[in-house]
């Protein structure tokens, strides 16, 4: 099978993008706001400052979970759909023998070994996400706890991950491959 360097973007492969894309905010949106403003603590915080020993324990857990309950399925949603989608984006890479730059083989630039890792980490990060959180939906062993870690871990690299593919359109952009964003919009 011969394989390509992709100079424009087909629907499919614009469309794989953008779901991605999208889930993934979903996914950071959701998980974000569980650890921080929205997880429990905060909520109960504010329901005990607002109302203090109007309700039970057992009632004020029952409005937090009333609460979080619906964000946390998004996030499940998201993640099942997210891989559903990686999976499919794997398939056409490997049907269509599209690839990105090997950043292991010497006679590549600077730019395109920076661009082949940063698919390479981008797919790993995605693997990763994927098992543990997995992990902390079906198991419930003694890797809970570093397996949570390291999901909540995740939920950073996707910022990192968004500023590195923006750098690396910027630089697309004002080099060689200027057009590359309304290709990945309009084909």
């Amino acid at each position: 099978m011969k394989t390509i360097i992709k100079k424009e973007f087909t629907v499919t492969d614009r469309i794989l993008h953008w779901l991605l894309g999208l889930l993934m905010t979903v996914l950071f949106i959701t998980g974000f706001l569980r650890m921080q403003w929205m997880g429990r603590k905060p909520i109960v915080a504010v329901i005990e400052q607002d109302a203090p020993g109007v309700m039970t324990k057992e009632q004020t857990m029952a409005i937090v979970n009333d609460i979080l309950n619906p964000m946390w399925q998004w996030h499940e949603y998201a993640s099942y759909i997210i891989i559903f989608i990686f999976l499919m984006r794997i398939a056409y890479m490997l049907m269509k023998g599209v690839r990105f730059p090997n950043p292991f083989i010497g006679k590549q630039s600077i730019k395109e070994r920076l661009q082949g890792m940063t698919y390479i980490l981008f797919y790993v990060f995605v693997i990763i996400a994927g098992i543990t959180g997995f992990y902390l939906k079906w198991g419930n062993g003694e890797w809970k706890e570093p397996m949570e870690t390291v999901h909540k871990l995740a939920i950073y690299c996707f910022p990192i991950f968004i500023l590195v593919h923006i750098t690396g359109i910027v630089i697309a952009e004002l080099t060689g491959k200027k057009g590359i964003t309304s290709k990945m919009i309009g084909g």
